[in-house]
């Protein structure tokens, strides 16, 4: 290299969108670390000794307190990642994994919508056969006891707030900033969700243990779980970077939660099932025709800070 090139790339690593070179190895550090986290979060839920099912208030309780405190351990395996990586981002850590102020509001709000349309089918089913009118629902809803039966609810609070909030932490706000360096932003959404489908697998030994089911019939419920969880957490993973925002993804896995997997079924057998089907085909087409722009990283800060952790970044940060 000669004085000019040198002194271009001094000048060019002064600028604040650099991003240093991979340093060798950086994969093999952000899978393994991945890896890590993936298991001490699942092996959390294991540490206590129990008899009792998993939907039991006593194992919930005990695991809420498991998976806290892992979830606020969680950023340490990202500093020591990138103390261990040599890797100097821009952004704080805090911003890399999702909190941070700067377009909140459009993160609260858009991503959750755009989840709704895709629930679109569902949710018109839903309204259909809900007994209440539009009005009862919004007296249940500002009804403070309503949230109070809820919140005294351990598997409401599981499902709704204890879950969302941990996996979405562990599994996309520490594992995407560990693997977008080495993989890229686009690579890092399908991948971020195979230790997601992965950590579910712990439900087989459950389902074995208590005898819920014959072999076949949990292994294929296992294989479709991780397919969904796998699909599920490519979109959450892809909103994650797309908005640089944490709490876009813990919305709509609460909500996802809530509303399960569609019954399709059930709209079969529905009176009104080709209205329903109607919708469902509705929600399908504007989820992929709003994907992109209602992620719009304009509305979210350009760029957002996972994004400045890979010099190609791609369209999917822009």
């Amino acid at each position: 290299m000669n004085y000019d090139d040198d002194l271009t790339a001094r000048f060019n690593s002064d600028q604040p969108n650099y991003v240093a070179p991979v340093p060798d190895g950086l994969c093999w550090v952000s899978i393994i670390s991945c890896l890590l986290l993936a298991c001490s979060y699942v092996g959390s839920l294991y540490v206590w000794k129990s008899n009792l099912p998993r939907d039991h208030p006593a194992v919930i309780k005990r695991r809420f307190t498991s998976v806290l405190i892992v979830s606020a351990l969680s950023p340490v395996f990202v500093w020591a990642w990138k103390d261990f990586t040599g890797i100097q981002p821009g952004p704080s850590l805090l911003a890399l994994m999702g909190i941070r102020l700067e377009g909140l509001m459009p993160a609260v709000i858009l991503p959750l919508l755009l989840t709704m349309v895709l629930f679109l089918g569902p949710l018109i089913q839903l309204a259909m056969d809900c007994p209440w009118s539009f009005i009862d629902g919004m007296k249940v809803i500002v009804d403070p006891c309503f949230w109070a039966l809820c919140l005294s609810d351990m598997r409401w609070l599981r499902n709704q707030v204890v879950a969302p909030l941990t996996e979405e932490l562990v599994f996309r706000a520490c594992m995407l900033p560990m693997l977008v360096p080495c993989a890229g932003p686009s690579i890092s959404i399908f991948t971020c969700p195979l230790f997601f489908g992965v950590a579910h697998f712990h439900h087989v030994i459950e389902l074995l243990r208590f005898g819920q089911g014959t072999v076949s019939g949990i292994f294929l419920s296992a294989v479709f779980q991780f397919s969904y969880t796998a699909v599920f957490g490519a979109y959450t993973a892809f909103i994650f970077i797309r908005t640089g925002h944490l709490v876009g993804p813990v919305l709509c896995h609460s909500f996802c939660n809530y509303m399960g997997f569609p019954a399709l079924s059930a709209v079969l057998d529905h009176q009104q099932r080709f209205t329903i089907l109607f919708f469902y085909v509705l929600g399908v087409i504007l989820f992929f025709l709003l994907l992109f722009p209602m992620t719009d990283p304009l509305f979210f800060g350009l760029p957002t800070p996972v994004c400045t952790l890979k010099s190609t970044s791609g369209s999917i940060c822009s």
